[in-house]
């Protein structure tokens, strides 16, 4: 980390120890009464035997938007780590294949509820100030070992409701009828995370079922686009915020894709790729959950408008992403760079030179550290198809 990114990380915890001047006795307390937005959070550590529980703030009203990333387009990345220090996360542990009893119960509750939801934790004792960072999921604020919880009545969601009781429905299928019946793809990973959905439920921790929900509704997209007509020009689309600069290019080809990642690390530019042909991915990603989320975004696009091209999205994250805050930034990045006026391109390489002319980065060295020119020389069986 650069002194740059490490200046702004500092205000952004300076921010938070305010806070917890602000909320002293609550954040150190043995109890917590406040609204859950609702939010629900599987941790992986200690797998099979996992730490699950609500996120509640010390707060009571509309808390909606402290775990909402669909609503954080502008927001700054201060304001969003602020979001969700706020919550205090209760944890319980639980056998990953524990999905009834009165505590899960109630937590299959908190992420089905269509509102906040009103809350009271009390602590075996009092929670760790300590903060939650691992770039994969959005970070949370203290932790502590619930006691007891009780909850509000709520209202649910319907959609999610039918599915939940529907125990004969797998859980991809599940998935995927209510990302089509419009409910937002963060509240749908709290139900999969919280073992609501499939024939054999079972807790899945919050990060895995990120990207799990990511994957599952990129392949239906996949499915779909493989079968309409190719694009005949070259686009170049371009996003920036919380640090991160993102740049899309669409050309005439059959679905390829690939996500290349450029980041700084002690001043030193360090590169990271995943990519895919027709018939998935064939190797584990080394970029991880940021390559669903990213080829989420732009698989939207392609099946609203009904064509089919090769992808490829450029991500330089700067200095000035100095706390990770989840990959939702990454597939809401990408899916506001699509509905942006794109650039067109005379071929692919003007595209890329295009693309790379947002960035610090040149063309040559992003090409250099990704896969998409052999992508476009290999000749497969699906190609004739």
């Amino acid at each position: 980390m650069n002194s740059g990114s490490q200046s702004i990380r500092n205000s952004i915890l300076s921010k938070w120890h305010e806070t917890l001047s602000k909320y002293g006795n609550l954040f150190s307390s043995d109890s917590i009464s406040g609204t859950s937005p609702p939010s629900v959070f599987v941790g992986s550590y200690n797998y099979p035997k996992v730490f699950v529980g609500p996120m509640v703030p010390p707060i009571h009203g509309d808390t909606s938007l402290l775990d909402s990333p669909e609503n954080w387009k502008g927001k700054s990345l201060e304001e969003i780590v602020n979001f969700r220090l706020n919550l205090v996360r209760g944890t319980q542990k639980i056998s990953i294949d524990q999905t009834d009893g009165r505590y899960i119960e109630n937590l299959q509750e908190v992420a089905m509820s269509s509102k906040p939801i009103d809350s009271d934790l009390i602590f075996q004792k009092s929670t760790s100030s300590k903060i939650s960072l691992d770039g994969e999921s959005a970070p949370f604020g203290p932790v502590g070992e619930i006691k007891s919880a009780k909850f509000s009545s709520s209202t649910s969601v319907k959609p999610i409701e039918k599915i939940f009781y529907d125990k004969d429905l797998k859980a991809q299928d599940a998935v995927l009828k209510l990302y089509h019946s419009g409910i937002d793809i963060s509240k749908i990973q709290k139900c999969f995370s919280i073992g609501m959905l499939g024939e054999k439920r079972k807790l899945v921790p919050t990060k895995w079922s990120i990207t799990a929900t990511d994957d599952i509704i990129s392949k239906s997209l996949v499915d779909d686009v493989l079968n309409y007509n190719l694009i005949d020009i070259c686009k170049v689309f371009s996003y920036s915020h919380l640090g991160n600069i993102f740049s899309v290019v669409l050309f005439p080809h059959r679905w390829i894709y690939e996500m290349i990642e450029a980041w700084y690390s002690n001043d030193i530019l360090g590169f990271g790729s995943d990519f895919e042909d027709a018939r998935g991915i064939d190797h584990s990603p080394a970029i991880a959950g940021a390559y669903f989320a990213g080829k989420l975004g732009v698989l939207e696009y392609l099946h609203d408008k009904k064509i089919q091209s090769g992808v490829i999205i450029l991500r330089e994250i700067q200095p000035e992403y100095a706390i990770p805050v989840g990959v939702w930034q990454v597939r809401e990045g990408i899916r506001e760079a699509m509905k942006q006026n794109p650039v067109v391109a005379e071929n692919f390489d003007s595209a890329l030179h295009i693309a790379a002319q947002k960035m610090s980065i040149s063309k040559s060295e992003w090409l250099s550290n990704g896969h998409i020119l052999t992508l476009m020389k290999q000749k497969t069986l699906v190609d004739f198809f």
